[in-house]
């Protein structure tokens, strides 16, 4: 996360407990939201990773800072454009599962392109430290056949859009909660873009803690609609 490494492990202190809390309560309650569900525990595996690469950079390991970018930028080239995808697919009736089964290989292939590369090509990931921020940078295959922006426009369409077009309410909101986390990040956090928007991404999940507590629990008795009781 921008910031520090306190704030990246602070982050995943809380993500990490409330997302396995949040899986064991859709467990219990509707388990077509245990798939969506896991996604603070994951965002806090994350933040975790990242707050591993602040600590090698402040030892100035420069090997440790490679391996932990490369877990932190695997959860953003490919399991954020599965996983959520795959999350929406089990929330839908049958009929509809095949859109968000295409958006899970698109956001597969997509994630493939960019990630692979970075194992068998050395210098193609750096990380650079910005004070109170890191930038991952990288060169991705894609880059001679389309823009920057355009691959991310691809990646974003991939983890919003099956949110979006959901059947179910509590999907469609927490869409627009990701949405607007990176319609911030992009005026305001350009500098460090991935750091930025997985940290927004993290702050929404909590939106799914609250739902699936909200979810299962008895509506407040209404004393005014209940039968006079003649004694």
């Amino acid at each position: 996360m921008c910031f520090s490494a306190e704030a990246s492990f602070t982050a995943a202190a809380v993500l990490m407990p409330l997302g396995a809390a949040a899986m064991a309560r859709a467990w219990r309650v509707d388990k077509s939201f245990v798939a969506l569900c896991t996604l603070p525990l994951l965002f806090g595996l994350q933040q975790f990773a990242e707050g591993m690469v602040w600590v090698a950079g402040a030892a100035g390991d420069s090997a440790a800072v490679e391996r932990y970018s490369l877990v932190y930028i695997f959860f953003s080239w490919i399991v954020w454009p599965i996983w959520v995808p795959v999350s929406v697919y089990f929330l839908e009736p049958a009929s509809r599962r095949p859109l968000f089964l295409a958006f899970a290989i698109g956001g597969a292939m997509l994630g493939g392109l960019q990630f692979v590369p970075y194992l068998t090509h050395e210098g193609w990931l750096t990380t650079t430290f910005l004070g109170r921020a890191i930038a991952y940078r990288d060169i991705n295959l894609l880059d001679v056949l389309i823009s920057r922006e355009g691959v991310y426009a691809l990646y974003l369409t991939f983890i919003i859009a099956p949110l979006l077009v959901s059947t179910r309410r509590e999907a469609q909101i927490f869409g627009l909660l990701v949405l607007l986390a990176a319609t911030i990040t992009y005026f305001f956090f350009a500098f460090a873009y991935i750091s930025a928007f997985c940290i927004g991404g993290a702050i929404m999940s909590l939106y799914l803690v609250l739902i699936i507590f909200r979810k299962g629990r008895r509506p407040p008795r209404d004393t005014a609609k209940s039968p006079l009781r003649v004694t």
